[in-house]
């Protein structure tokens, strides 16, 4: 079954989690809600709206939960990145090419995107890219 979408402040409270997790609701709180803004009945409600869609996980820890992402931390950038492509940039990785081409890159990130650009290259297409 497919996850529920996630709006932007959603997207960016899963990443602050998985990034941070496990993590007390407090935590979370103090750690991001704060900074944006955000009482502590909103995140609070935002972490139940994350679990119920399936996003987040929660333990009973002493007197408060602790909340965890269901999936590993590269998975939940994947999909962030996934959901900003499509609702910011329309679908398109064009903005996101350009600047990447604009974008002040140390040799490692170089030396990250040239692999990924040749495991692209060595992959097969699939039956709709052929078509």
């Amino acid at each position: 079954m497919s996850k529920l979408k996630l709006g932007e402040q959603e997207s960016a409270l899963l990443a602050w989690v998985a990034a941070h997790a496990p993590a007390s609701a407090a935590q979370i709180v103090a750690g991001w809600g704060e900074a944006n803004g955000l009482a502590r009945t909103t995140v609070t409600t935002m972490l139940e709206r994350l679990r119920a869609k399936g996003y987040l996980t929660r333990e009973k820890a002493g007197a408060s939960f602790v909340y965890a992402p269901q999936d590993e931390h590269q998975t939940q950038l994947r999909g962030v990145v996934g959901r900003f492509v499509e609702r910011t940039l329309g679908g398109s990785l064009d903005p996101f090419v350009a600047y990447l081409s604009d974008a002040n890159l140390s040799e490692e990130q170089k030396t990250q995107l040239r692999a990924l650009v040749e495991k692209l290259d060595s992959e097969p297409k699939n039956d709709e890219e052929t078509r």
